[in-house]
């Protein structure tokens, strides 16, 4: 298979009612590889990408044993990316909460910029969540912004990009958190690293199909990872 300089990845599980349009979508896009990490979804996630697979070789599949955790599958795609020389790595759902169309925008500022995030929070962004999860959503990551003292509006969203060959400081290894709260602590260890967030105004949407994998002990572990950045921070 001939390397692409892109990557773009993103994680599954039971997301078949989801899957074959965002593969669709984003397999129109040119100069780039797709990294899809499943962990075994039970809805058969994984044997709808290897349809795929038969008719596009940039399509690359990870099948996992089991719910590993989102945070490990994007730590692996992560070390994926930079082991096979990528430059460019774009991360985002796979369930058409995000706009797939802002992908080529991640590619342009990543020609700028270390690190590229998504924000529903600045001007030009929008949060189409449900009401009780858009407020725990903005006020959330108003804390967290006021806790760490860090230049971001959104800490939250899995939709970002990094440009590799710029961040040689950042190690991903160093995040420790599980969960949602990964997304928190990698901007963190962005921020600590010395790089600059760019952002750029996405709109988020509520899925349309399958079920959200945000439980509700995430909103209480978040609090928890937060205060212990707190502490590393101070060291």
């Amino acid at each position: 298979m001939e390397k692409k300089k892109i990557l773009v990845f993103t994680a599954t599980y039971n997301e078949a009612e989801n899957i074959k349009n965002f593969l669709n979508i984003v397999l129109k896009l040119k100069d780039i590889d797709i990294l899809v990490i499943d962990d075994n979804s039970p809805d058969k996630t994984h044997e709808i990408i290897d349809e795929f697979r038969q008719n596009y070789n940039n399509l690359i599949l990870i099948k996992r044993d089991g719910k590993l955790g989102l945070d490990t599958a994007h730590k692996l795609g992560f070390n994926f990316a930079k082991q096979n020389n990528y430059e460019k790595l774009i991360t985002l759902d796979a369930d058409l909460s995000h706009d797939l169309t802002k992908i080529k925008d991640f590619i342009y500022e990543l020609d700028f910029h270390p690190f590229v995030i998504g924000s529903r929070y600045i001007n030009g962004g929008k949060n189409k969540m449900k009401l009780s999860r858009l407020v725990l959503s903005y006020f959330g990551n108003k804390l967290i912004k006021y806790v760490l003292k860090i230049k971001c509006d959104e800490f939250t969203t899995s939709f970002r990009g990094f440009n590799l060959k710029k961040l040689k400081n950042f190690d991903i290894n160093n995040v420790q958190s599980k969960g949602y709260s990964f997304f928190m602590e990698t901007i963190y260890w962005i921020n600590r690293s010395g790089y600059k967030i760019k952002q750029i105004p996405i709109v988020f949407i509520d899925r349309d199909k399958g079920e959200s994998k945000i439980s509700r002990i995430e909103s209480f572990r978040t609090l928890k990872n937060l205060f212990l950045l707190i502490t590393k921070s101070k060291k």
